[in-house]
């Protein structure tokens, strides 16, 4: 009996030292139509479509590699025109400046200045000044009395009794200014009281 269970076990169970064979290795993932394509075609072809596969491979790495290099000198690049524009970035106003202050140094070199020369020279000097804020886009902000109060562009230090409405700028007590659309300091004003 025992030899009977023997030879039925041998019937069973295949031989696993024999060599499998290309069209036996279906797994899912391999179409049957690969399977035998594959079975069929010669070594040397398979060899050579490995070889261009690797050789496209390598083509690809080092596309791969240039491209990563090129991104890096780009954000180099922009991280250094960042860095020059923060740096400059008043060369425009410096320059503009540079005159005004020759002005008041020689308002200061003259000898006997009298106060009329002194009020011409200070005319002259707020002109230039005014020049080189109006080409920088230094704009002032400063209400009119009666305008009604903007906080975005004016901080109201205190509130009087006016015979005007109320929230409305009575005086200004220092100007503001802006650079292009962003306010560099508010206009410091008095507002009326609500009645």
């Amino acid at each position: 009996m025992q030899e009977q269970e023997n030879k039925q076990a041998q019937q069973e169970v295949p031989a696993t030292d024999a060599p499998v064979e290309p069209a036996e290795m279906v797994t899912e993932d391999l179409t049957p139509e690969f399977v035998q394509a594959a079975a069929e075609e010669p070594a040397d072809e398979t060899a050579h479509k490995i070889a261009e596969m690797e050789l496209k491979l390598a083509e690809m790495q080092d596309a791969f590699v240039r491209a990563k290099a090129e991104g890096e000198n780009i954000r180099r690049r922009a991280q250094e025109d960042i860095s020059k524009a923060h740096k400059f970035a008043v060369e425009s106003f410096a320059e503009a400046m540079v005159p005004v202050k020759d002005s008041l140094e020689m308002a200061l070199k003259v000898e006997a200045p009298t106060v009329e020369s002194l009020k011409e020279g200070v005319e002259i000097t707020l002109k230039q000044l005014n020049a080189a804020f109006e080409k920088n886009r230094l704009a002032e902000v400063n209400p009119a009395q009666g305008e009604k109060l903007d906080p975005n562009k004016h901080q109201a230090i205190s509130m009087v009794p006016a015979d005007q409405e109320a929230n409305t700028v009575v005086t200004v007590l220092q100007k503001g200014y802006m650079i292009a659309d962003r306010l560099l300091r508010p206009a410091l004003v008095t507002v009326a009281q609500g009645k």
